[in-house]
């Protein structure tokens, strides 16, 4: 039945990402995808809690199943990343790319140990 706890997560986390995803972009009048970018920045600063939390047991496993890779599973989109990133290339827009690229790496590492930190801090 663990499997039903990562359906409910994902079927929030889905709609969160693709309402998320085109308010943000809409914000911007630019070819960046800015709305990937925020939503991948997210859900990593979201999981970085829940695996903080539950690193001191603060956080169950049901609730880790829900919110782990039910929720940020379909909130996070590296495959929308990953396209994005592509056809940046094809454009010509091959600077925009190795930033994408670059600073979403970084900030999704970032938002991970923020994340774990934060609630280590708050938790234990």
């Amino acid at each position: 039945m663990n499997w039903l706890l990562v359906v409910a997560g994902a079927v929030v986390g889905a709609p969160l990402r693709y309402l998320t995803d085109r308010a943000v972009q809409a914000r911007h009048d630019s070819v960046f995808p800015w709305g990937t970018f925020v939503v991948n920045a997210a859900a990593c600063l979201v999981l970085g809690v829940l695996t903080g939390a539950a690193s001191v047991g603060a956080a169950s496993s049901w609730l880790v199943l829900l919110v782990g890779p039910g929720l940020c599973g379909a909130l996070s989109t590296y495959s929308t990343f990953s396209y994005e990133t592509l056809r940046l290339v094809e454009r010509g827009w091959t600077f925009l790319a190795a930033a994408n690229v670059l600073a979403s790496v970084l900030v999704a590492l970032g938002a991970v140990h923020l994340g774990a930190e934060l609630a280590r801090q708050l938790f234990a």
